[in-house]
């Protein structure tokens, strides 16, 4: 019975997590349920002071949220677990933030290449303990500024160590990060055209 569970455990995870998805167009699918949520752009706690979107909800290609949900896993074996503030973003969104915010280093062009958030392969994400308590990662998601870069040296020791955790286990599964925000990382393979298909969300 061990034997059997070691060799077949892992394809009978996957397989739940492929029932999970919720398939949606544009090969997106929608990994909400399976993951710590914070989606600040579906609040008015975000750089634009507006609600931009309507339901918090995580969607991804299907490939990098295979990858993120296997990030995921080998965090919670370390007594952790990831908190998702964004996703896939729709087009028509990362307009409204240009608008607001048109800074290249931290809001890319809508009217370039756009952002591989519209393409389906870059997340926002911290990470929490088991109990939802966020680690100290020293700002705040979305903080433009200096602070916010990979190589800010006015980290405490701790916030060193804990910006080290999220960027070994992102790494380990393909995802990699950007120069101006911890908290951004895009998936290795990440090429296609930006989407503007609407988020997922029911509304009453």
């Amino acid at each position: 019975m061990v034997k059997f569970l070691a060799r077949y455990l892992p394809l009978l995870l996957l397989t739940v997590n492929c029932l999970a998805q919720q398939e949606l167009p544009d090969g997106l699918v929608d990994i909400s349920d399976q993951i710590s949520l914070d989606v600040r752009y579906a609040t008015t706690a975000n750089f634009t002071g507006e609600v931009l979107y309507p339901c918090q909800k995580c969607v991804l290609k299907k490939v990098a949220a295979d990858a993120l949900l296997e990030v995921n896993t080998y965090f919670e074996e370390q007594g952790f677990q990831l908190r998702i503030f964004d996703c896939y973003r729709p087009l028509d969104i990362q307009r409204l933030m240009w608008k607001v915010y048109p800074d290249p280093n931290y809001v890319a062009n809508p009217d370039k290449i756009g952002s591989v958030h519209n393409r389906g392969y870059a997340v926002d994400l911290t990470l929490e303990t088991l109990d939802g308590q966020a680690l100290d990662m020293g700002t705040d998601y979305d903080h433009f500024g200096p602070e916010a870069h990979w190589d800010y040296a006015g980290l405490s020791e701790s916030q060193q160590r804990n910006r080290g955790i999220l960027l070994e286990g992102m790494k380990r599964f393909g995802f990699n990060p950007i120069r101006t925000e911890w908290w951004h990382f895009s998936y290795k393979k990440n090429s296609g055209d930006a989407l503007n298909t609407p988020l997922p969300c029911k509304l009453d």
